[in-house]
This record gives C-alpha cells, sequence and structure tokens, in this order.
C-alpha cells in the first residue's frame, strides 16, 4: 500500500481531501481544496506510537505533514480523524505500511516529541499549580514573542475572548465592547481602584483607567506580558492610574478593591485550587464590590478537567483545567460571593479565533521568522481547532458576576442590569 493510499484509508475514501507522498503516490480527491502533504515516513511512526490524535498533531508541527488550504476548513474536513485515532486505526496503518521497508523501518523506531512540547506536561505531579510550576507553564505559553502576538491578536494585544456588539463588528471593535462591557458589569466609576488578575498585556487596565478614570492593578506571571504593558501604560500617558507588575496574583497584598476582574485566568488555576482562589478575591474586594469571572468551561460538570495526552496540554496551555459553567458558579457562590449575573459567548469566541486565525496567514512568513516554523504551526492547528471547539459546542466561555454583600445583606446592584443600556 502507498504511502499516501494509508492516509486515505485513515481519513475515509469519502473525505473531499487530497493526498500526495514524498514517495510520488498520490490518493483522494484530485484536485481537491484541503491537501495533505506526507513529507516523511517517520510521520506514520507518530500516528503509531502518540497517544488519539496526538501523533498527527506531532507529525504537523515538526513538517512531516504540512496542510494546503485553509486551516479550519481542513479541520472541519478531517474533524473524526484529528478526533481521535483509535486503536483500530493503527492496526489499519500497521498492516498497510510492513510490506514498505523504509516505512517498515519507519515505524520501528519510536521519536522524541518536537521540541515545542512543554516537557513538564506528560509529568502528573502533586506540584501542579505550585507557583513554580504555575510560573513555568505561563512562561511556555505567553512568553514566545510580543512580536508575534502582535501580529496574531492585533492593536488591542487582548488574548481573550471579545464580544461582538454587531455582526460586522471588526476584532479591535469588539475587544474594545468586550472591554468596556466588564468594566459596565463591574459598575467601574471615576476614583475606584480595580484589580485585574491575569491582566496579560494590560488591555483592562488601560481600559478602565482611560475610559473610565480608575486606578487600576494588573498583575502576570508573563514577564515579556508584563514589560510590554507597562511600556504601553507610559506610552499612553496613563502611569497615574495604570500598574501592570510581573507577579503570582498570590502575591498582592493589598486589598480593599472597589471591583475585580479576572479575564482568562480562571483556566490556569486548577479544579482543586478554585475555592482557595475565589476565596483570595472575595477577601481582596471591599463589601459591595462586584467581582467579574470571564472563563473558557466545558459544556457540563461531567468530562475530565483536562487531558493529559491532549494536544492542548502538551502544546498550548500546560497544565491547563477546564470545568463546567455550573461548578464555576457554585465555588464562586460558596466563596462567599452573591451570583448575579452569568452569559455564554461562546459563539463571540469563534469568531474571535477566526479573526486570530487570519491574522496569523497573513503574517506567515514573518512569525515563521520570529518564532520558529514548529512554533507558528503549533498555533495555527491549535487555533483552528478551537474555532470547531467553540463552534460545535465542545467548549464554552462564561463570564460570570458576583458581588460581595454588605453585612446587611444589601447588595448595591441596580433591580436591573444596567450594562446593557
Amino acid at each position: 500500500m502507498t504511502l499516501a493510499r494509508v492516509f486515505e484509508r485513515l481519513a475515509g475514501a469519502e473525505a473531499p481531501v487530497e493526498f500526495a507522498a514524498y514517495d510520488g503516490s498520490r490518493a483522494g480527491v484530485p484536485g481537491a481544496a484541503i491537501r495533505f502533504d506526507i513529507r516523511s515516513p517517520y510521520a506514520v511512526s507518530y500516528l503509531l506510537h502518540s497517544p488519539g490524535a496526538l501523533g498527527l498533531a506531532r507529525a504537523y508541527v515538526t513538517g512531516m505533514i504540512d496542510v494546503s488550504g485553509d486551516m479550519i476548513t481542513a479541520l472541519r474536513t478531517m474533524q473524526q480523524v484529528f478526533n481521535e485515532v483509535t486503536p483500530g486505526d493503527k492496526a489499519r496503518i500497521l498492516g498497510g505500511v510492513l510490506g514498505d521497508p523504509l516505512l517498515r523501518a519507519a515505524v520501528s523506531r519510536r521519536l522524541d516529541p518536537p521540541p515545542q512540547e512543554a516537557p513538564f506536561s506528560r509529568i502528573p505531579s502533586w506540584l501542579r499549580h505550585s507557583k513554580r510550576r504555575d510560573a513555568k507553564a505561563i512562561s511556555h505559553h505567553y512568553d514566545v514573542s510580543n512580536t508575534f502576538y502582535e501580529w496574531v491578536l492585533g492593536p488591542s494585544m487582548a488574548y481573550t475572548c471579545a464580544c461582538y456588539p454587531t455582526a460586522d463588528a471588526t476584532l479591535e471593535e469588539a475587544q474594545f465592547f468586550k472591554h468596556d462591557l466588564v468594566a459596565r458589569k463591574i459598575a467601574l466609576k471615576p476614583g475606584m481602584r480595580l484589580l485585574d488578575v491575569g491582566c496579560g498585556w494590560g488591555g483592562m487596565v488601560m481600559h478602565a483607567a482611560k475610559e473610565y478614570g480608575v486606578r487600576a492593578l494588573g498583575v502576570t506571571l508573563s514577564k515579556q506580558q508584563a514589560e510590554w504593558a507597562q511600556k504601553a501604560i507610559a506610552d499612553r500617558g496613563l502611569s497615574d492610574l495604570a500598574e501592570v507588575r510581573h507577579m503570582d496574583y498570590r502575591d498582592v497584598t493589598e486589598s480593599d478593591f472597589d471591583a475585580i476582574s479576572s479575564i482568562g485566568l480562571t483556566e490556569h488555576i486548577g479544579k482543586a485550587n478554585l475555592p482557595a482562589y475565589f476565596s483570595f478575591l472575595y477577601g481582596k474586594l471591599k463589601p459591595g464590590g462586584r467581582m467579574l469571572n470571564h472563563t473558557i468551561t466545558r459544556p457540563d460538570n461531567i468530562a475530565p478537567s483536562r487531558k493529559e495526552n491532549g494536544f492542548i496540554n502538551r502544546y498550548v496551555f500546560p497544565d491547563g483545567e477546564l470545568e463546567g459553567p455550573g461548578y464555576v458558579q457554585c465555588q464562586m457562590n460558596d466563596a462567599g460571593f452573591e451570583i448575579r449575573h452569568q452569559e455564554n459567548l461562546r459563539e463571540h469566541y469563534a469568531r474571535t479565533l477566526t479573526a486570530w486565525c487570519e491574522n496569523l496567514d497573513e503574517h506567515w512568513d514573518e512569525a515563521v521568522a520570529e518564532v520558529g516554523e514548529g512554533t507558528a504551526r503549533v498555533w495555527r492547528v491549535y487555533m483552528a481547532g478551537c474555532v470547531l471547539g467553540f463552534d460545535q459546542n465542545w467548549i464554552q466561555l462564561h463570564q460570570t458576576l458576583g458581588v460581595k454583600l454588605h453585612a446587611d445583606g444589601t447588595s448595591d446592584m441596580p433591580l436591573r442590569p444596567d450594562w446593557n443600556s
């Protein structure tokens, strides 16, 4: 069996995809909009020796497999394959290559994972989410290159779900609207003090300072994020109101904040640590103050919080954990917050990621030169895969608003939500 035919068998003959291999073999649909080029026999080794679909991802990251055409469309077309490579699939692959000495030699060798894979992600440890390990995990993902992120994220440098006020809004308009929605939900007013945990490149901090006259403190474990944000704050003349520190949120000593925002940090906290996390934030807030938690969730509270052998855990968010929205809300509630509002922005994140994918494609050559082809490939397949995840409800994005009540039970909340007025 030819190498291209091996991959056709894996995808299914009905898949509208063309396969071309280094040995000159072709299979699938000639001239299809999506083409997979198998550039090395060792791609088959990754398929056979790696768990699930991780082998396909490893072969793509190393360049042993290339994809021509839109990556989102490619993953949607090959969805079943990228979801899971079953033991039966592996048996069929093995049977197909035994007659080829080169392929037989390739599959007999177990390859090391690509260097883009976080080595500590393969080591389950009770030390997960210690301050030291959290710092390593955050650095792995965020300390890639600020220039790279500028190309992917655009001028807002917001690496969280945007909120599109209209179907034709641009990414920048949607990110501004998201920051303003958060500001309105937590009722920011001039002179207030805001704590933004996991502040990224300081987007929410600068928005609060510039648009609302709020004294805003942001903290991030990423050194590169903090340095970029500190410069941006100075360049925009916001140093008297806005501050970003390179530190663990658990080391913030100030308290009595009027409001708190947590935008995209809960995913890094870990299920076992959520009670302590929300209790910490509750303790930093004044009575009557509001806390907005913006986080990726699973669609239910049943699925495991992480997949040890999943591509996301190994390459993108090592030690990341996702919970169901009900579980997150319960932990907020049990920490003392009265829950006042919750909404799912799932479709908005699919749009956001699609825009990021387009940005990366537009800057592909520069991105490869900046961070290396392997890292650029990681981001290309991860973001495209996440578009499918949000589109098809494998994952969601929830904003949950809580308030710290006064001792007499009053909340200072309006009778009806006023943030959409």
